[in-house]
């Protein structure tokens, strides 16, 4: 097992023992500092995964942004190109479950949009180091993603995936903001 499978299979479990009523209130805690952040307020369109738990909770994100008149955009996997495209979401009723149950926006009910057109990415991740780093779960999706996306980006994160430092590789892009149940932290190089 090499470092990054040991810390994703390590977080995984920190994951696992939160209890049901914790995970709702750090959720909560994460959303209501978001919604404060200069990034979010100035943000018009939005780009957000639907969580699976036990990720922070987007579904209030999500709701939060409608009602604020935003514009949520979420990925839609294209696996032969081991790429993704961000689409419009107007209703959680436009998504379906695909591989390991996740869900993702149905082509014939979305709209693309180019991603010049996202002011905010909300970029996934196991695990987090406060210089913004990330560790994905493994696909690359969005390291590919992040490589040709030039708007700001920010992390959601419990205090549980905060790692003092994480292995990483040429191709690794630092998002710019982390927000967790405990505060933020701003990546250094991106200040």
């Amino acid at each position: 097992m090499n470092e990054k499978q040991r810390l994703r299979k390590e977080i995984k479990e920190r994951l696992r023992s939160i209890p049901k009523a914790l995970y709702e209130h750090h959720s909560y805690t994460i959303a209501q500092t978001l919604y404060k952040d200069p990034l979010w307020i100035s943000a018009h369109t939005i780009g957000i995964t639907i969580s699976n738990s036990p990720e922070v909770d987007t579904y209030q994100i999500i709701r939060k942004a409608w009602d604020e008149g935003k514009r949520i955009v979420t990925p839609k996997c294209l696996p032969k190109e081991r790429q993704m495209d961000f689409r419009v979401l107007d209703r959680f009723d436009q998504l379906e479950s695909v591989y390991f149950g996740l869900l993702e926006p149905i082509e014939a009910k979305t709209k693309k949009v180019d991603p010049a057109e996202i002011d905010l990415m909300i970029v996934p991740g196991l695990g987090f180091d406060k210089n913004g780093f990330r560790l994905g779960v493994g696909g690359g999706y969005y390291d590919r993603f992040l490589k040709k996306y030039s708007g700001n980006t920010v992390s959601l994160a419990f205090q549980e995936q905060m790692v003092t430092d994480l292995p990483k590789e040429v191709h690794d892009l630092p998002v710019a903001k982390i927000i967790t149940n405990e505060g933020r932290f701003s990546a250094p190089c991106q200040m």
